[in-house]
């Protein structure tokens, strides 16, 4: 049996009149979907860095702070089917946090040189992220189910 790839995910949650989400956009490339940030699990990493760097990689917010982990899921990846354990954290991000922001990735990840478009969603979602990444926002606050259809 294949090990699965170890990953973290982030639920990063701003709070004004209604609480808010942080997704991003890939920039010229929307087959890809409105994404939360996610990512592997470094080798010598724990979770809770690896969110916050995945965070950080990816939108260059570094102010949010973890709250506590929500679940851990065992999902194949949508498009290779390679194994994955992606364990869901909840982050609060400060209410001055701006509303949208372009993000260059730098670094040598698998990221870099790509374009994110930050911005926050209000919730619960009118539609679901792309592999359904929005599952377990449920399980934060009920009133924040998206209505994928799953069962968890």
């Amino acid at each position: 049996m294949t090990r699965p790839r170890i990953r973290v995910a982030a639920y990063v949650i701003r709070h004004r009149a209604v609480p808010e989400v942080l997704v991003f956009d890939h920039v010229g490339m929307p087959e890809a979907g409105t994404q939360v940030p996610a990512g592997r699990v470094k080798s010598g990493e724990d979770a809770e860095e690896a969110v916050l760097r995945e965070v950080a990689e990816e939108t260059g917010l570094l102010t949010a702070a973890v709250v506590r982990q929500i679940a851990v899921e065992d999902k194949p990846h949508p498009d290779t089917g390679q194994a994955r354990r992606t364990t869901f954290f909840f982050l609060q991000a400060s209410a001055e946090t701006p509303d949208a922001w372009d993000h260059y990735v730098n670094g040598d990840g698998d990221d870099a040189g790509l374009t994110f478009t930050c911005r926050f969603l209000p919730l619960p979602l009118k539609e679901p992220l792309a592999d359904d990444q929005d599952a377990w926002l449920g399980h934060i606050d009920p009133r924040w189910t998206t209505g994928t259809g799953d069962s968890q």
